[in-house]
């Protein structure tokens, strides 16, 4: 279940002021998944962090007391390669508009699921390995010329080396097919893998799932995921050749 922790500890800096959730919640979760992990209730103890050790990546939330994380995420970009996750309560579109364009790698809302923002970073931390001079990550080559799955089946590699995070239902299904790519699974035993009752469960939710992934891989790589529908029969991942 856990995601496989880098070769190196990645040292991130994490920005939020609600204590309780920096503390109780972020903090611990992301040290469980192998981070190594200082937290900030404000954008000063940030800086201040930054002055006696070095972060590859921060997480920030936008509504801080003394500085606007948006304003945070710009200066960190001018000064630095840092891989950069942003976090908000705040649904609407312009911050997030705004922290992508001043430089955020990623938007995730709150309540933020521990294991989705650490797949996240690793993903995040893609670009850091083909990054030269971002942290002190080396270099590694940017793709392999065909999907795969990573950090323990976390995320979904495109052919160019892109990390895409998975919900957990997509990482089951996706294991699944890609064990026995070219052949097909049918829709009842991937059902049975998502749930223990199939008999409560809408196979229409299996469809929009597969949909999804579609067009979570399109988007990101711009070439169809050959995630394959087997008339008949249920779904199969396409073999590489």
């Amino acid at each position: 279940m856990a995601i496989r922790a880098p070769d190196r500890a990645w040292r991130l800096g994490v920005l939020e002021d609600d204590a309780q959730l920096r503390e109780g919640i972020i903090l611990p979760g992301l040290r469980y998944f192998g981070f190594e992990v200082t937290g900030a209730g404000s954008a000063a103890e940030l800086y201040r962090h930054m002055l006696s050790q070095r972060f590859d990546m921060v997480v920030l939330d936008i509504g801080l007391p003394d500085e606007s994380g948006l304003s945070v995420v710009k200066h960190l970009r001018e000064i630095s390669a840092l891989g950069i996750v942003m976090l908000t309560s705040n649904t609407g579109q312009d911050d997030h508009i705004r922290a992508l364009t001043n430089g955020a790698d990623a938007f995730l809302n709150k309540p933020v699921n521990v294991e989705v923002l650490a797949a996240t970073l690793h993903s995040v931390a893609r670009r850091l390995m083909t990054t030269p001079g971002a942290g002190q990550a080396g270099s590694a080559p940017g793709g392999t010329g065909h999907w795969r799955m990573d950090t323990d089946g976390w995320c979904l590699v495109t052919p160019v080396g892109k990390a895409l995070p998975l919900t957990a239902p997509e990482r089951c299904i996706l294991r699944i097919l890609m064990a026995v790519r070219g052949e097909p699974v049918s829709r009842e035993q991937l059902i049975g893998a998502l749930t223990s009752d199939i008999y409560e469960f809408d196979p229409h939710r299996l469809e929009m799932m597969v949909h999804r992934l579609r067009r979570k891989a399109q988007d990101a790589a711009g070439q169809p995921l050959p995630l394959l529908t087997s008339r008949g029969q249920g779904y199969l991942f396409a073999s590489d050749g």
